[in-house]
């Protein structure tokens, strides 16, 4: 029986690794759109810095880093962020970081979660309450979202400037939650994914106006 038991674990363990896939970040297997994009050394750490292009100009684009070879549609994503100001950032810049999934081969259609690290700990609990934020591309943005559903697809959590955040966001259907910093219970949940239950597609590092941002630790685990 013991025996037995030895086994049955091995087992599980080896098809639970054969779904889970750490993403190795480098120019190899990264294809920026619509953003600049470096390897650089952030305390002593080999990250992926990320920043918008300037030309684009309106808010919840698709300005991301693709990971290549990637097909999402269940599962979870994982990844840590750290964001900074660009000394060119607006009053109104947050520090928007984040990421992007089921994004499809022209990059014309994606879902989205990001988060303002400036409004974590902002004394205006109207900002405060506006920490995190989702969208889907085209149709849905954050814009609209607020107008037409205030409330729904935004919420407030603790985090800051320059200091590393996990994202951690689970998906299932047209469910998504989003946890931060291995919180056992998530910070939002979107239960109705404006892209559809059936939508698959590619995974990205996300930022937009006015970010300085850097992502390392990307892991990918898609489940049916």
């Amino acid at each position: 029986m013991k025996k037995l038991r030895t086994i049955l674990f091995l087992f599980l363990l080896v098809s639970q690794s054969a779904y889970s896939q750490k993403i190795i970040l480098d120019k190899s297997n990264l294809v920026p759109h619509k953003v600049s994009m470096q390897m650089v050394n952030l305390k002593g750490k080999k990250v992926v810095r990320v920043v918008k292009d300037s030309a684009v100009k309106e808010a919840d684009e698709p300005t991301f880093v693709k990971i290549k070879n990637t097909k999402f549609k269940n599962g979870s994503i994982e990844v840590e962020v750290l964001s900074r100001l660009l000394p060119t950032a607006a009053p109104s810049d947050r520090g928007f970081i984040g990421l992007a999934f089921r994004i499809d081969d022209m990059n014309s259609k994606f879902e989205s979660i990001y988060i303002r690290p400036a409004n974590g700990r902002a004394e205006d609990q109207v900002r405060r309450n506006h920490s995190i934020q989702y969208f889907s591309y085209p149709n849905f943005k954050y814009d609209r979202l607020r107008r037409e559903d205030p409330e729904k697809y935004e919420s407030y959590a603790d985090m800051g400037l320059d200091e590393w955040i996990t994202i951690k966001i689970e998906v299932k259907g047209s469910q998504a939650k989003l946890f931060l910093n291995k919180n056992k219970y998530p910070c939002l949940i979107v239960n109705d994914l404006k892209q559809g239950s059936d939508a698959t597609g590619g995974v990205g590092l996300f930022v937009d106006v006015g970010t300085d941002g850097y992502f390392r630790n990307l892991k990918i685990n898609p489940s049916k």
